[in-house]
């Protein structure tokens, strides 16, 4: 395991009290004040959990590592650390009284190996939290015309409505190219439509881009009572 991994293990064993994720973690709203570490865990988690009850998310993970993954995005991980680190607190390899080696995350079993890079991808797509990369068609390398294709045109499709055949054959590009990039277009849009104020509520919550002034922590209280209580409601794509 790798400094930052270790790093991001040790943030989410410290956030959920135990080295599972098996309860939900259930945290009073308050104010912010001088960037409490604690008072900021449970403003991250308050903010996953009204994005889960507005949008509902793609994944078994729970609160807790969603979390986590709102964390390590902004911390520079990559999705393959941030996997590294769950698994790990979750207690891989560890097997149970059937033998089975299954945790339980949120009303789901999940086996600690099924957490991977493609999932904490899918993770911060539920949170709004798209990198450029994910954005950059045909940045895993693949090869052929069929895979590249301007984002922006496959964004305004999927705006309009298309399905994603629909949007390959516009693009002249295969069903497959064209849905991954589908997946963070659907992203972009939602984000958008709630004034991107999910987003900016991680980033002031997890980064000190906000915090010089005398409002700092006003700023960030308000910042995530409107990403909870002033967005758009209808968001359905």
């Amino acid at each position: 395991m790798d400094e930052k991994t270790a790093e991001l293990r040790d943030l989410f064993v410290d956030a959920t009290g135990s080295e599972s994720v098996t309860e939900r973690q259930n945290a009073d709203r308050g104010t912010l004040v001088d960037r409490d570490d604690g008072a900021v865990d449970h403003a991250v988690r308050d903010l996953v959990a009204a994005m889960r009850d507005r949008y509902g998310f793609s994944t078994p993970l729970d609160d807790a590592a969603y979390a986590l993954v709102a964390r390590g995005r902004f911390d520079s991980a990559d999705d393959a650390a941030i996997a590294a680190a769950i698994r790990d607190a979750l207690g891989e390899g560890e097997e149970t009284e059937d033998d089975e080696e299954v945790d339980s995350v949120g009303d789901a079993e999940i086996d600690p190996a099924e957490v991977d890079a493609e999932m904490i991808r899918k993770a911060r797509l539920d949170l709004h939290l798209v990198r450029e990369s994910d954005r950059e068609v045909d940045a895993d390398g693949n090869e052929g015309d069929d895979q590249r294709f301007p984002y922006a045109d496959l964004k305004r499709l999927t705006a309009a409505g298309n399905s994603i055949v629909e949007c390959a054959e516009e693009l002249d590009a295969s069903p497959d190219a064209v849905a991954r990039y589908a997946a963070v277009a659907r992203t972009d849009i939602a984000s958008t439509r709630a004034n991107d104020r999910f987003r900016d509520a991680f980033r002031d919550l997890l980064t000190d881009a906000d915090i010089e002034g005398t409002l700092a922590s006003d700023a960030r209280e308000d910042g995530l009572r409107e990403a909870t209580e002033d967005i758009e409601t209808d968001v359905s794509l």
